[in-house]
């Protein structure tokens, strides 16, 4: 009943990875619009800037434009000021408080992420998980990604989506007019030549001192860089020596352009990274991504996964089930070979059902996630947990083989006697977990659930074990003489007295 009513309890609770902490860090990543220049990226970054250093829960911030692969990208990193002592709000309350204010500066986002002191995966983001697209048509790829990022949006499991995707840049296309420059004597390499000088790094000489020497670069006056307006004014030589204007050969343009063109492995990608919006688990969100690729119909060619944080998750959900059932079947090898039986191991086990119904309990009830220090506290109780029925059965064994005792009395004299052992050990271990799950201090969450799950564990085992493992030990023992008697011959059991009992 309780192993049933434990695997009920695991269905139901949300699962997740590493539980959110609170350190007190926050890392930013502003994003803003494709075709934005440096200079307006910077003034973006200031306003950014005086609105998260205002904040109360603010102590000092750092910032800087530019980002590795676009320039209309920029990080920023946060330090919150002590929790319990200047700051009220948890670090996701904070984020979110903050979010409300930042969304007063148009053409750019700051997506930001409580540090973690446990990143697995080696994946970094705009958010705290990723999950990313690849393909081996480009175009593809940059037409369902933007597809799915709009679908995820509307996700109520999900905060702060946004994608990797740089394929709106800003740009001047400039068309020759062929004939034109054909019966003018310039040739296209001309004009390709006239426009790297102009706005190109094209070194032209060097010059050379005694103790250095330095590249001449060629280049237009950077005053004259920052509109398309430039092109109107380039002249081009032609074959007989005159200078022609590039507007008389051709017409410009605005155009979209790629920023940058991210790889996974071999193949083009997207990354579309998200945070978890408040009470949500990340197995519900990665179910909830899972049925809205489902939902708009994303094509086979392209093949979508969870990187980083997320896949470490994904694999370590699916093994969890194989990492209690061998811990178990440890347990029962190295207990079988101690008591020379297949039936008694069983009843030490029994009593681990009532630990994980206990454990999952107290998760549930303190609004706490199955994550993998769930799991540890989990496995630790399978070790915790059967020592009160070893104490036990242990005595009752040697009370039968010694002293001649039936089952029932042997257990009973068990039970009155390891009574108190019991009690010491299991209020040792309970204690021993009070300090992490009621401890407090930066970084705390990650081991409250340890301490939840082996507090809650001990005393709903602690309740039940003392009373059932007594019964599970006379009905086992019945079916192992009753085993005995169907497939061989075995001897009649002594009672005390030194009559024959069948």
């Amino acid at each position: 009943m309780t192993a049933a009513l434990s695997v009920s309890l695991y269905a139901k609770i949300p699962k997740g990875f590493f539980p959110q902490q609170d350190t007190g860090r926050v890392m930013g990543a502003v994003q803003a619009d494709q075709d934005i220049s440096f200079a307006a990226m910077k003034q973006k970054m200031d306003q950014f800037v005086h609105i998260v250093m205002h904040d109360p829960n603010v102590q000092t911030i750092v910032g800087f434009a530019g980002g590795n692969t676009a320039k209309n990208q920029a990080r920023m990193f946060i330090t919150l000021k002590q929790r319990g002592k200047d700051r009220k709000l948890t670090a996701d309350e904070a984020i979110r408080e903050m979010r409300r204010k930042l969304a007063a500066v148009p053409g750019a986002s700051l997506f930001m992420q409580s540090a973690q002191d446990i990143s697995i995966g080696g994946r970094s983001g705009n958010a705290q998980y990723q999950y990313t697209l690849q393909g081996e048509d480009l175009e593809q790829l940059n037409d369902w990604a933007p597809r799915l990022l709009q679908r995820l949006r509307k996700l109520p499991e999900l905060a702060q989506v946004n994608s990797d995707q740089q394929d709106r840049g800003l740009s001047a296309q400039l068309t020759i007019d062929r004939d034109t420059a054909s019966r003018l004597g310039v040739a296209p390499q001309d004009i390709d030549n006239a426009l790297y000088d102009a706005f190109g790094q094209r070194q032209v000489s060097t010059i050379y001192r005694e103790l250095n020497q330095y590249h001449v670069v060629m280049e237009v006056d950077p005053k004259y860089q920052m509109t398309p307006a430039a092109l109107q004014a380039a002249y081009v030589r032609s074959s007989g020596g005159q200078m022609i204007p590039l507007a008389a050969i051709a017409h410009f343009g605005p155009a979209n352009t790629l920023l940058a063109v991210n790889h996974q492995g071999q193949f083009p990608s997207t990354t579309i990274s998200f945070n978890l919006a408040p009470n949500v688990s990340l197995g519900q969100a990665t179910q909830a991504i899972d049925a809205a690729e489902r939902d708009i119909g994303f094509p086979a060619s392209l093949h979508a996964s969870f990187q980083g944080t997320a896949a470490a998750f994904q694999e370590a959900l699916a093994n969890e089930g194989v990492l209690i059932g061998t811990a178990l079947l440890t347990v029962y090898i190295v207990l079988g070979i101690l008591y020379e039986s297949y039936i008694h191991p069983i009843t030490i086990l029994s009593t681990i059902p009532s630990a994980g119904v206990g454990a999952l309990l107290a998760l549930m009830l303190t609004h706490n996630e199955l994550n993998v220090m769930g799991m540890i506290g989990i496995i630790l109780l399978i070790g915790i947990v059967k020592k009160n029925a070893i104490m036990m059965i242990d005595f009752a064994l040697d009370a039968e083989r010694r002293e001649g005792k039936s089952p029932e009395d042997a257990i009973f004299e068990a039970c009155m006697l390891r009574f108190r052992p019991i009690m010491m050990t299991t209020m040792a271990a309970l204690l021993g977990g009070l300090p992490l799950a009621l401890g407090t201090g930066i970084g705390s969450e990650l081991r409250q659930p340890l301490g939840i799950t082996i507090v809650g564990g001990l005393i709903f085992s602690q309740a039940l074990t003392l009373f059932t493992t007594p019964v599970v030990y006379l009905y086992m023992d019945r079916m192992r003489w009753w085993f005995l008697r169907r497939h061989r011959t075995v001897p009649e059991r002594i009672s005390p007295a030194g009559s024959h009992a069948d």
